[in-house]
């Protein structure tokens, strides 16, 4: 899985959108509906991110990674 800035998942009923991410941090905001910007902004690791998406499925037609030239 590659991870992106701007990707969002939805895990159950809440969407997670990656707001920062770094070498060893994540920082994302957890929300109940991708129509307002009412969310808690949350800061973890890398490693307690992906675990967090272990069921999550990603939304289609979100940000996409850009390929390293």
């Amino acid at each position: 899985m590659k991870l992106c800035q701007g990707q969002v998942w939805k895990q159950g009923g809440e969407y997670i959108r990656i707001v920062r991410l770094e070498r060893l941090e994540v920082e994302y905001k957890s929300m109940t509906s991708l129509a307002g910007n009412a969310g808690t902004k949350i800061v973890t690791s890398k490693k307690d991110f992906c675990r967090l998406l272990k069921d999550a499925h990603q939304q289609i037609g979100r940000a996409s990674c850009r390929e390293r030239v």
